[in-house]
């Protein structure tokens, strides 16, 4: 266990500094003068050349990827208007629009990213893993046939129809709930629930669609495998055999795509973010794009990439758990 743990530790970091070079080398090599979106329209050569020399943006661009890199394990030091700052680790740059440090930008949009991740994640897991296995254990019967209906239509749908749908529905004409918003936890636990329930909702149906049609199919395929028959013909009780050997052999897929599932709605779900419009990662990287801020983009696109590969460790890990034979691979 521990060479699997090690193998796969050293290929996600392997990953990430080649998805780091990739990233820096997309964004900083193509044509452009960066140092002149920070010295902004009163712009003249000699502001712009401090500028540049200040982000160092005239080196070279390997000396450019070099620092940046050390910047994020121990600091960088950047000069604005003739005044040397230091940027704390991790360092990301600053932002070209808001000169504020990006770290701490990225700091200050995580809690209403992770409250829309981890409340659709457990929203989505719970019920399309429950509605698949009720469904499978109960084959051709009506509710068979409900969950794959629910799940053909959830799957068609799409985010930016759901969401304003059951807004108009849920807060315009019923009435039941307030606008979606997100309200820190911290301030009143009450209406950061209620504001994060339709966000939560249409983020998780699609997904729902998905767990609920991979859990049935999964489980269909377990009930007709030989040691389930031969656990009946040795008398196990039914709820014995579904929950800890069915259960467990259909856990494997689902906990491969749920890892990648949890690391795509923690590094910015765009789309909910922006429909909703909650100040989240996702929000910031569309914000980012439209307004050239590289260095923004630049992290946002380097925490979801590192937020993938940490969750396929973590994955495979729980995998080796519960299917030993993975770890020989």
């Amino acid at each position: 266990m521990l060479r699997f743990l090690i193998r796969r530790i050293l290929s996600a970091v392997l990953i990430l500094l080649v998805v780091s070079a990739v990233t820096f080398f997309l964004f900083f090599a193509l044509p452009g003068n960066p140092a002149r979106l920070v010295c902004g329209k009163s712009c003249n050569p000699t502001r712009l050349a401090e500028i540049k020399h200040g982000l160092g943006l005239d080196r070279s661009i390997f000396v450019q990827y070099w620092d940046f890199m050390k910047g994020i394990f121990v600091g960088r030091d950047y000069t604005f208007a003739g005044q040397p700052t230091h940027c704390g680790v991790p360092c990301f740059g600053y932002s070209y629009t808001t000169k504020q440090q990006v770290w701490s930008t990225l700091l200050d949009r995580f809690p209403a990213t992770i409250s829309l991740a981890i409340g659709a994640a457990t929203l989505f897991l719970i019920v399309g893993v429950g509605l698949g296995a009720i469904a499978a254990l109960r084959a051709q019967t009506w509710f068979d046939r409900f969950a794959i209906s629910f799940s053909l239509i959830g799957a068609s749908l799409q985010i930016y129809f759901i969401g304003p749908l059951l807004k108009n529905v849920f807060v315009d004409q019923l009435h039941w709930l307030p606008d979606p918003r997100y309200v820190p936890i911290s301030n009143s636990p009450t209406s950061w629930f209620k504001g994060m329930i339709i966000p939560w909702i249409t983020l998780a149906i699609v997904s729902t669609a998905v767990y609920a049609r991979l859990t049935r199919s999964r489980m269909l395929d377990t009930l007709g495998e030989d040691f389930v028959r031969a656990g009946r013909g040795r008398g196990l009780k039914t709820s014995t055999l579904h929950l800890k050997h069915t259960g467990r052999a259909t856990l494997s897929p689902v906990l491969t795509v749920f890892g990648l599932d949890l690391a795509g709605l923690l590094s910015g779900a765009v789309i909910t973010e922006t429909v909703f419009n909650i100040q989240g990662i996702g929000k910031l990287a569309v914000t980012s794009v439209f307004n050239d801020d590289l260095p923004m983009i630049m992290a946002t696109v380097l925490i979801g990439a590192a937020l993938v590969v940490i969750a396929n460790v973590v994955v495979d890990i729980a995998y080796a758990v519960v299917d030993p034979r993975v770890r020989l691979t």
